[in-house]
């Protein structure tokens, strides 16, 4: 149930991005909300409105992060506010509301600089949360562990009763795929990134890329000691290359679920957030 409600959410905001219309007025939301992901190799930005629905969306590429951590912080600034001038110049109204998430143990400090770059690009800061958290809120997890492979991290999440009980992240994640293929096949970062992207290579680099999988299972594994998870739900767009949720669950024994356009997730999690801590506020002040 908790797939096919992820999958639902991330196909609805799939026809919104970019523009893409499917018959629900871009312009007619009461209220906009905004979550952006700032990530090792993407920046995207999901817009909701009022009832949670997508209503847009902007993905662009950029690698301002390393491991976790902002590393660019003017090319940053510059992607985000891209980004929302394009959303405000097609809905017609500006972004205002927005929320962030980061990898679990660096709130504080990463949590910081990101939302000063979403204020320099003219945003109000709701909150910043952790990754595999926003994850969950798209797949309306209560019980289970989300592991959010990103570029350059895998952040895990257990949930117990709806509640987050346990988090960590370390430093594994796509970026260490193209590091493998560039030293293996003799090739640049960037060259490596593009054949790892092309749906026609995959099978043929799996063995090369399996050893990071198996990294990333150990890490997931350690994590997981001393807490009863009977279910895996991955997120991020390292998730998506064929074969990872099959050696995941594997390594792990207990199933392991793949939402589809892993990439897109946590990105709509946020968003999700955003409009949670929005309305908390709204009602707050109403009182």
């Amino acid at each position: 149930m908790a797939l096919e409600k992820a999958n639902e959410r991330v196909k609805a905001l799939e026809l919104r991005m970019g523009g893409g219309h499917d018959g629900r007025p871009a312009n007619g939301a009461k209220q906009l909300y905004t979550g952006v992901d700032i990530g090792t190799a993407n920046v995207v930005t999901v817009v909701l409105d009022e009832d949670g629905k997508p209503v847009d969306g902007e993905i662009m590429p950029g690698s301002v992060v390393r491991e976790g951590m902002v590393v660019d912080y003017f090319r940053a600034v510059e992607l985000v506010e891209s980004q929302k001038q394009k959303l405000e110049e097609r809905l017609g109204r500006p972004l205002t509301r927005v929320a962030s998430a980061v990898p679990p143990g660096t709130e504080q400090d990463n949590g910081k600089i990101t939302a000063n770059i979403l204020e320099a690009a003219g945003y109000e800061v709701q909150g910043i949360i952790d990754e595999p958290t926003a994850a969950a809120l798209v797949m309306d997890i209560k019980d289970g562990a989300v592991v959010d492979v990103g570029g350059g991290t895998t952040g895990i999440s257990v949930l117990k009763n709806g509640k987050v009980v346990f988090s960590a992240d370390q430093a594994t994640g796509g970026a260490h795929f193209d590091l493998v293929l560039a030293g293996g096949l003799g090739i640049s970062i960037s060259e490596a990134e593009e054949r790892k992207r092309d749906v026609k290579q995959q099978k043929r680099l799996l063995p090369m890329v399996r050893p990071v999988m198996e990294k990333v299972a150990t890490i997931t594994q350690n994590y997981l000691r001393g807490h009863k998870v009977d279910t895996v739900y991955l997120a991020g767009g390292t998730c998506a290359f064929p074969g990872f949720a099959a050696l995941m669950e594997q390594f792990l024994g207990i199933p392991v679920l793949l939402p589809q356009r892993p990439l897109l997730v946590t990105p709509l999690g946020i968003a999700m957030a955003c409009r949670n801590m929005a309305m908390s506020a709204d009602r707050k002040k109403e009182r």
